[in-house]
């Protein structure tokens, strides 16, 4: 014959813990990506524009064809400008 006392009562100690476990599998967090608006802006530039992209064709096909004859001093006068912006801005 068993018998329990008057204010015995099923206590776990581990209960606790069991229910925050069921908390947690109830609200699951959700990840989240956030893009910057910075770089959206970057994904835009990154795009090559539709008449960008007709002048690099035209030139693929001249360095092909062996008519592509570049001016070497307005490249040296770009090149010189663009350096010039550029320590400018530093």
């Amino acid at each position: 014959m068993k018998i329990n006392g008057p204010n015995q009562t099923n206590w776990n100690p581990y209960q606790k813990q069991i229910n925050q476990q069921k908390q947690i599998k109830q609200n699951p967090n959700q990840d989240k990506l956030e893009i910057s608006q910075q770089a959206k802006s970057m994904q835009e530039a990154e795009k090559v524009s539709p008449a960008r992209e007709k002048r690099i064709e035209e030139l693929k096909a001249q360095v092909d064809n062996g008519t592509y004859k570049p001016d070497p001093s307005a490249t040296a006068k770009k090149m010189v400008n663009f350096f010039q912006q550029v320590e400018t801005k530093e």
